[in-house]
């Protein structure tokens, strides 16, 4: 028997790509998917190419996986796709503590987070 088969969430024309437990903010993160969010693919990926963002390999990584999850699975045409949504979220964080004077200690977070990427293939406009 098994259980059924569960109803695809996304439209017909996208498909996404998530990365969990990325080793940097959130705050971070989300400047670099700011930096990509409505482009097409191509210039997306010239932007995270050459960005500064230690982060934004990791970011292109996960946009090459989109791009791949669209053409393979979904038959989707890869000149006319563009970033649809990417947004990030909150995993957990790392606690440590650090020695400080006089005895004392405080604590270094290490936040991690989550980036979900989607591609929508659009028409394009004559």
């Amino acid at each position: 028997m098994g259980k059924p088969k569960r109803e695809r969430t996304l439209a017909d024309n996208e498909a996404k790509a998530v990365t969990r437990m990325l080793r940097v903010s959130p705050r971070k993160l989300n400047l670099v998917a700011a930096a990509i969010r409505g482009k097409k693919v191509g210039s997306a990926l010239a932007d995270l190419t050459f960005s500064r963002k230690r982060i934004a390999g990791d970011v292109k990584k996960t946009l090459m996986s989109a791009i791949a999850n669209a053409e393979n699975n979904h038959d989707l045409d890869v000149d006319s796709l563009v970033v649809a949504e990417a947004h990030v979220g909150k995993a957990f964080v790392i606690k440590r503590f650090h020695a400080r004077a006089r005895g004392r200690a405080s604590r270094i977070e290490k936040p991690f987070s989550n980036l979900t990427i989607v591609v929508r293939q659009v028409e394009e406009s004559a």
